[in-house]
Parts: structure tokens; sequence; C-alpha cells
């Protein structure tokens, strides 16, 4: 009986792929994990390595054929007695024997990263080559443009080489390091001290192109674009043309034909005297800073954006929260903050002005009959905005412990993609610093944010006399393309009232 190969998980909403290549043919021998052939899907190119070592019997899904998720290409059956041993790739330590039987070695890999997510930087190494490991025992964490992403090692041994350094970036799905499952192998680990670099070198080099065969949906895009291999340049294996490297072409031949202005090159950093300079410490910007400054300046780029400002009495909500504060912390089993009104206060003022909970989508306006709730939340590592999904429908016990949640795991690093994706409106808390009044920016494609700032007591007019009261400055941020100044204003509006009078909110008002 023949082991079966079969169509990988492809990602997130994508269902099926093209078999762009194949690197073997009926009747040739292969080796556990050797690479068979390569699928084109709409985001990526996925490897298909083979489960066991034996000989390639059938393909069942030849070049160009359309595959879902799971189907079948091919089949391998058992060895024949007289077969060479196929060669298979060695690493330090991988060959060691102990009596009669070979160590086992296995793969430590990278891990999915999420949707839209392709590649990360390895940032700590918490082993070292020849360190016992424990199964599910962290190894090392990497740093991808949203969140940090754990590695634990997938069987307990010892750790025989770590293959990728300390800063180094990897795609999803690369191999990290090896683990001996037997504690073997790690004889050789003073030669994994200085990485056998020469032995992939010279992959690294480029095929001729006339030996690579391009992928099938790249031969259909050049031919319907009029253009030649020759004008294309390949980043598949081997050089190897993809359907984006035909795009990238045919949008440079559109740029060349209408060429733009020369970008504003950045400005140098001037010199510095050097005894400053010896004073100074320069450090690489992570993956999530560099993330958070490009889409923030985006928002910018982008969106005509304005801030209006108002304020508001925090006395209703105060008075409230000191009357019931214990009574709600005994019956829910969490503390009654004042998020939950302002989530609730925003829920209800996006019912009358929904154009603040809506996107521009090209020439369209995507209006939204949900409230997904961005909460930004200040980290070691940068700003990150997980989302209370339907934030509208949930009770303020519900709020306050999902919000507590989530920024529990943001600032140790565990939030996942999908729980910082899809947000609608964010509010973002610059008082808990103690910030007095500021304009947040946009968190793109949103059209609207709400800053809160830090609760003052200041003298104000009430009736006619003058009293101290606890008062918040509030700043609406909004996309000036689709929410008008009466728009804004009158979301801004009915936040302070709903605060100031939270009855409101329990009455629809």
């Amino acid at each position: 009986m023949g082991t079966e190969v079969r169509v990988p998980t492809l990602g997130e909403s994508v269902s099926e792929a093209t078999v762009a290549t194949w690197f073997k043919k009926p009747g040739d021998r292969v080796a556990a994990d050797e690479m068979l052939c390569e699928l084109e899907t709409d985001k990526v190119t996925v490897e298909v390595h083979a489960p066991v070592a034996g000989r390639l019997v059938e393909i069942v899904a030849p070049e160009g054929t359309t595959v879902a998720v799971s189907a079948l290409l091919a089949q391998i059956g058992a060895a024949e007695a007289g077969d060479e041993p196929a060669p298979e790739k060695t690493h330090a330590g991988a060959e060691a024997k102990a009596g009669a039987g070979e160590s086992k070695m296995i793969d430590v890999m990278v891990p999915a990263l999420g949707e839209s997510v392709s590649e990360a930087t390895v940032s700590t190494w918490f082993k070292k080559p020849g360190d016992t490991v424990a199964q599910d025992e962290m190894l090392c964490e990497l740093e991808t443009d949203k969140v940090s992403v754990e590695v634990p090692a997938p069987a307990a041994g010892v750790l025989a080489e770590i293959l990728v350094t300390e800063g180094t970036t990897v795609a999803a799905g690369s191999k990290l390091a090896l683990i001996s499952s037997d504690g073997q192998g790690v004889a050789a680990a003073p030669e994994a001290e200085t990485p056998k670099k020469t032995e992939v070198a010279p992959a690294q080099e480029p095929a001729p192109k006339k030996d690579v065969e391009d992928a099938p949906s790249a031969k259909k895009a050049m031919a319907e674009a009029g253009l030649s291999p020759d004008a294309v340049q390949g980043t598949g294996r081997d050089g190897r043309i993809m359907k984006d490297d035909v795009a990238r072409a045919v949008a440079g031949a559109s740029q060349a034909a209408a060429p733009a202005p020369a970008p504003q090159p950045a400005l140098p950093r001037q010199p510095v005297p050097a005894d400053d300079a010896a004073r100074e410490e320069r450090v690489k910007m992570t993956r999530l800073r560099q993330t958070i400054a490009r889409r923030l300046k985006e928002a910018q780029n982008t969106a005509a954006m304005l801030t209006t400002y108002n304020e508001v009495d925090m006395s209703g909500v105060m008075g409230l929260r000191n009357e019931y504060k214990d009574a709600f912390e005994k019956k829910h089993g969490t503390k009654m903050g004042f998020m939950s009104f302002f989530v609730k206060a925003c829920c209800h003022a996006l019912k009358e002005v929904p154009e603040v909970n809506a996107e521009i989508d090209g020439t369209d306006i995507v209006y939204k009959n949900y409230v997904h709730m961005g909460v930004a939340v200040g980290t070691p590592s940068g700003l990150v905005v997980p989302v209370v999904r339907d934030a509208d429908q949930m009770g303020f016990a519900q709020i306050e412990k999902k919000i507590a949640e989530l920024g529990l795991r943001a600032r140790d690093g565990k939030l996942s993609m999908a729980e910082m994706q899809g947000g609608s409106f964010t509010i973002s808390n610059g008082g808990v610093y103690g910030s007095l009044m500021s304009s947040p920016i946009l968190n793109p494609p949103q059209s609207g944010i709400l800053g809160m700032h830090k609760i003052q007591e200041r003298p104000v007019v009430e009736k006619g006399q003058i009293v101290i009261r606890p008062m918040m400055y509030l700043a609406l941020s909004y996309d000036h393309r689709i929410v008008d100044g009466k728009g804004a204003v009158t979301f801004l509006v009915r936040v302070k009232e709903a605060l100031e009078d939270p009855r409101r909110l329990l009455l629809d008002l």
C-alpha cells in the first residue's frame, strides 16, 4: 500500500492552488521531507515535501492542474530492495549513531504566522545547542509586523543544532533548528559552531533561465500582457517567473510610459561631534515599530484627517461607579472601570452617526451594521490595538472582562492576528499616562478614533454658579472625506451626553 501525497493547508481564506512545478518524475527515488513539487496560490508559493522515503509511483495532478486543499497529488511506494539510499541533507550532529540505531532528528519549523503575514524575524533564542528541552518548552521567539510568536519544542530531547541565528528573517514553514529525540547526535556539536555556509551558497546562484520552467499562471499572464520572459525578473526558486513578477513588470512598464516625479530623497542625518557620537546608542527599529511608523504615516498621507474637541463632566459616571463598583465586582468577578462606559457611549453615538463607523473602499462607502471596537493598548514593544468584536451587543461586564483579557495578553505579547484585525472604530486612552489633550491619529482604514484624556478637577459654570467638577477633554479625529463636520460634532456631543447622564444609555436616548 503506497503513501498518499496530498495538498497541505494553504492558509486562511485560500481554498485552492495550481501545481506549478514537479521536481521529481514517476520512478524517482525520494527521501523523507525532500521537496516534490511547488503549488502556487493567489498569495504565496507552497512547497510540498515527501511524507516518507520511497519511490514516486504516480503523479496524479500534473503541472498546471488546479487542486483543492487535501486533494491527492501523488503516490509514493516502498523502496525496492536493491535501491541506493537517497542522499539526504546532513547537519552537524545528525549522523551520530549509538549502538545499532541512529538518533532521530526532529525539525523545529516556523509556525503559521497569520493571515497576510509571510515572514518574521528571529528575536531571541532561549536555548543553545546541547541544552535539554522538554516537549512544548519555549525554544525561541519570533517577531512579526504585528505580534510576537513563541516557538515551542515539538518533542522532548536535546537541541542538536540552531539553523537560524537571532536577527535573521525567516518565512513561514522554514526550518529553525534540529532536536535529537534520544539525546544523541550532539557529539558533533563543536562542528555546529561553524555553520556550513558553503553547502547552501551554490543554491543562491540563479540557474540559467533556459533550464527553469516558469509558473503556468505566469506564462498565461505574460502572453496576455505581450511580455517576453527576458523582460521579467523572476523571484521564484532558481529564478522561476511567478505571477506576481509579471504584474510588477507590467506596472513598471506603465510607470516608465508615464514617468512620475522623482521621490524626495530622505534627508541624511546631520553629522554630530565625535564626543556626542561616542555617547549615542544606535538600535535597529523592531518590525512592530516599523509597521506602526508606516501605518501612521499612511494615515496622514491618505485621509483628510481633522480633529474636533469637547469636554465632559465625569461626575455622573464616577458617582455611578462609586455606588455600584463593589456589587458589580461581587456579581461579575471583574472591576468596573471607565472604559465600558466609553465603549457603550460610542456604540450609542455610532448608531446615530454611522459614517464614523464606515470606511472608504475605492469609490464606495462601506457602512457597517456592527461595532468592532478597537482599544489602543501601550506595550513595551509599541502600540497595539486589540479588537472587542460586536461590542454593541455586549453588556458592561462583558466589555470590562474582554478589555482586561486583551490588555493583559497584549502586554505579554500573546495576542493573535485575528484579535487585532477587523476593527471599525478605535478608542485611545492617553489619560492613563497623564495626557490632558491630544489629537489621535486614525487607525486606517477606519474613519474615526476617540481620544480620552486625564480627568482633572476644574472650575466650571453651572446654573450661574462656579463649581468644581471632574472634567475630561475628548478628541475625535475623523476622515473628512467621509465624515462631515456636522456628523463629527454630533457624534462627540452624543458621547458627552451619554457620559454626563448614563441613564440615557439604558433608555437609548
